[in-house]
Parts: C-alpha cells; sequence; structure tokens
C-alpha cells in the first residue's frame, strides 16, 4: 500500500480512557507520527444509552495528558449513522445484501431445534434468495450476503495470516428493522470514509475483521492493514481489570507519574526495538514498527513503570517538569504553587529530579523550598535543634553573612567551623536540616542554601538559633 499511513483510535464514550485504550491510542499514535502520516480520531457513540459527553470528556483528557494529538475534526460515529444506512441500501440495490423478514422468534426456534440435534447453530435466511415478489408488508433487517464456500485470510501484521473457513461466517445483519446501521457496518464504512489505511486495535477485535472483510470486498473497497495487538494482563496473569488497582489514564497523572514516562511505559508494553527500555518520543516513532509487537499478552509492572518515570524526570527540561508539576496539582484537586514557590522548585529542581520516581516523591524532597517561615520541624528534625545545637547555629551565622555564595565556598566555611569546633561536618548536618527544612531528610545542606539565598538562609538560621 503506497498510500500515506492513516491510523485512527475509536474509542467508546462509556466510561474513561482505560490504560489498555491508551496504549492502543499510543500505539496508532506512533505510526502514523513516525511515517509522517495522520493519526485520527474517532468517538464511536452510537450505544446511546451508555455513551456520556462526560465520558468523552474523560477520554479527550486523558489523551491531552499523554500528549497524543490528533489530526484534524474528531468524528461522531453515530452523526454518521445516514451515510452508514446508505451503503447498506446500496449493497441491497447491488444484490449483495438482501431483506430477512425472519422473525426473532423464528430464529430462536431454528438454533434450539439445531442445538438439539446437534447441527451447527449459524442461522441461514429463507429469505436470502426469496423473490421480491413474496416479500411480506413486514418489518425486515438487511442482511449481507456471506459467502458460503472456500476460506477468507485475514492477514494480520501481529498475528500472522488467519483463516476462517466462509461456512462459519453468517449472513451478518447491516440494518435493523427499525433502520438503524450496526456497528460492525459503521466501523467499516468510517474507516473507509476517514481513508484509514492501517487498523491497529486490540486482538478482542480479530474475529469481527472476517465479517468486516465481507463490507470491504462487497463495495469494492481497499482493506486496510491489519493488526490485532494483544491485550495487557496485570501481574498474576489475568487480563487486566479493577481488581489490579488504577485503569484510567488520568489516574496515573493524579498519581503523579510524568506524561513521557507514561509513554514510553505503554509503547514497552507488548512492543520492543532490541533492549531498549528508556527512549524518547523521537526515538519511540523512529523505531516503532508493527514487526516489532509480539503476539502474547503483555503484563503490567507497577515497578518497571516508576523506574522509566524516575529517568524520564531526571532528565527532563526544568521548565517542562515544573509545567507539569502545576497541571498535576491541578489534577490531583491539591493546593496550586504561587509564582515564589514556582520559581523556588524551578530553581531547585537540579537537586530534587535525580532520584524521584514521581511527583510527589519530588515536591517531598522539595518542601524545604515551598515552606514559609517560621519553619515548624516534624517530630526526627526537632530532636536535632537542642540548645547545643541551636546555639552553633547561633555561632555559625556571622561566618556565612560575608561568605561568596558558592557551593566551593559554603563548603569551605562549614567544613573550617566544623574544625574549630573539633566536629565533623556531618554533627552540623542534622541542625542545619532542620533549620532550613524542617525536616531529618532532604537534599545537600549545600544544595539547600544555594537554592534558598543567603538571606532566606540566613533568617533561617536565625529563626532556628532564636
Amino acid at each position: 500500500m503506497n498510500a500515506p499511513v492513516v491510523t485512527r483510535f475509536a474509542p467508546s464514550p462509556t466510561g474513561f480512557l482505560h490504560i489498555g485504550g491508551a496504549r492502543t491510542a499510543l500505539f496508532n499514535w506512533l505510526y502514523a507520527r513516525g511515517r509522517g502520516g495522520k493519526f485520527l480520531l474517532r468517538i464511536e457513540d452510537t450505544d446511546r444509552a451508555r455513551s456520556t459527553p462526560e465520558a468523552t470528556e474523560a477520554i479527550l483528557k486523558g489523551m491531552a495528558w499523554l500528549g497524543l494529538d490528533h489530526d484534524g475534526e474528531i468524528v461522531s460515529q453515530f452523526e454518521n449513522a445516514p451515510r452508514h444506512a446508505a451503503v447498506a441500501r446500496e449493497l441491497l440495490e447491488a444484490g449483495k445484501a438482501y431483506k430477512c423478514f425472519a422473525t426473532q422468534e423464528e430464529i430462536e426456534a431454528f438454533r434450539e431445534a439445531a442445538k438439539a440435534e446437534g447441527r451447527s447453530t449459524l442461522y441461514r435466511s429463507p429469505w436470502r434468495d426469496a423473490d421480491p415478489a413474496s416479500h411480506p408488508d413486514a418489518p425486515y433487517v438487511v442482511r449481507i450476503k456471506a459467502p458460503l464456500e472456500g476460506t477468507t485470510v485475514i492477514r494480520d501484521q501481529v498475528q500472522g495470516n488467519v483463516t476462517i473457513r466462509n461456512d462459519q461466517l453468517d449472513d451478518m445483519i447491516l440494518l435493523r428493522s427499525d433502520g438503524t446501521p450496526v456497528y460492525m457496518l459503521a466501523v467499516v464504512v468510517d474507516d473507509h470514509d476517514m481513508g484509514v489505511t492501517h487498523v491497529v486495535r486490540g486482538d478482542d477485535h480479530l474475529n469481527n475483521a472476517a465479517r468486516q472483510m465481507m463490507i470491504y470486498e462487497a463495495m469494492g473497497w481497499e482493506v486496510p492493514v491489519w493488526a490485532h495487538i494483544p491485550l495487557i494482563h496485570g501481574a498474576d496473569g489475568k487480563k487486566l481489570s479493577k481488581r489490579h488497582g488504577a485503569l484510567g489514564a488520568q489516574e496515573y497523572q493524579v498519581m503523579g507519574f510524568p506524561a513521557a514516562g507514561m509513554r514510553n511505559y505503554l509503547a514497552r508494553l507488548g512492543w520492543s526495538h532490541g533492549d531498549d527500555e528508556f527512549f524518547t518520543d523521537a526515538q519511540a516513532k523512529e523505531w516503532f514498527d508493527l514487526s516489532g509487537i509480539r503476539k502474547s499478552p503483555a503484563q503490567f509492572d507497577l515497578k518497571k513503570l516508576e523506574n522509566l518515570c524516575g529517568q524520564h524526570i531526571a532528565q527532563a527540561d526544568d521548565a517542562a517538569l515544573r509545567r507539569e508539576i502545576e497541571a498535576y496539582l491541578d489534577a490531583a484537586g491539591k493546593a496550586a504553587l504561587t509564582e515564589a514557590q514556582a520559581d523556588g522548585l524551578e530553581r531547585a529542581m537540579y537537586c530534587l529530579k535525580d532520584r524521584a520516581k514521581t511527583f510527589p516523591e519530588l515536591l517531598e524532597k522539595a518542601s524545604f523550598v515551598l515552606v514559609d517561615r517560621p519553619i515548624q520541624p516534624d517530630e526526627k528534625a526537632a530532636k536535632n535543634l537542642d540548645t547545643v545545637s541551636r546555639g552553633i547555629l547561633s555561632e555559625l551565622t556571622p561566618h556565612l553573612q560575608n561568605a561568596s555564595w558558592n557551593k566551593e565556598t559554603l563548603e569551605e566555611v562549614l567544613n573550617g567551623f566544623a574544625a574549630a569546633k573539633d566536629t565533623k561536618f556531618g554533627k552540623l548536618a542534622g541542625p542545619l536540616r532542620a533549620a532550613l527544612a524542617g525536616r531529618a531528610v532532604t537534599p545537600s545542606v549545600f544544595d539547600m542554601m544555594l537554592v534558598l539565598g543567603r538571606d532566606e538562609t540566613l533568617a533561617r538560621l536565625t529563626d532556628a538559633a532564636a
């Protein structure tokens, strides 16, 4: 197929963006973006009873957080219903579909009898080749004429060639008795009209491909390239479900995972490029190919996700990280940072992001630059501020007042002060951490002093000494 690559993501708006759906969207996005193609979005909202605007909004928010931008307008499948019905009528007029007047009761009776006699319960309508003159004035459905002999081969980029005997295919309904089109017809018409060249979706749709190919072939349309990807399982080897914890893409944003880390992890769920674990978006777009997708189900591993996210936080641009943390706080319903706090956070990034795997971990380390004076030390830190320690801090303060405010000079002053006191710097570190951050575990004392600046550092030491 020489046409430009066009992929699509087509979620049903009946709930949040499931993590499996997020991976499907990512695979389609990577495949299109890596080839200069288009990535389209269609909302499959034909199930009016279950589709909600809130669910559509949740899906769009999840995709926006993951950075999966789409081309063109969002397509509503429901709004295309007249076009879907027109295709069914076109097939009817061409003799490739027919009116079936069988009632639900007749079909059920046939299946019960077939089951009792051990025959196939696949329904063959007596109306398939009936003379139109014999048609009653009664409600009918429109069925496609399935091939009766031979085989249908689904040439799948992930599953390989899947062969289905045509005598196992029923005459699928295209239009219900009320004239509304069925989902299977809608999908094919929309994919064709949107110019979709590659259908990348979950392997739970694999059997649908054979039935959908009947419509493509009956209409003389080019069949897209199929790629049915395996589902995601939990650590217990069972299909990912609510019992495995967070399932919605946005839940991972609320938990404080960076979007780049999530994209990297989801790309590795069922796809690989050699032994590469950590990679950038640019590398993923360049490397991603359908041939790298495995047939077997992928297993979701929270520890691997955390480790990858830690690597992405460590390598992120400081200003971009600040913006993403502000978005995380908003998504999680937490208090927004003031301008001063956000500026301080960005200044401190260099000493915060090395070992943080999530934004809550990073913000915990950043507490020293986010708190206001006077600092209330926690219970553990308070033990380092006894009378002797406060006296030492009081003596230290004048030595810092006129020191050059760089790491080398501060190390020289503090180590020199410790030596003069006939002690090691480590003995000073506990009281300094308590005074500067109110915590016993913090970034290095020197980094905190540099981030806070001379005036704020001296003010905090003076407060603690008092």
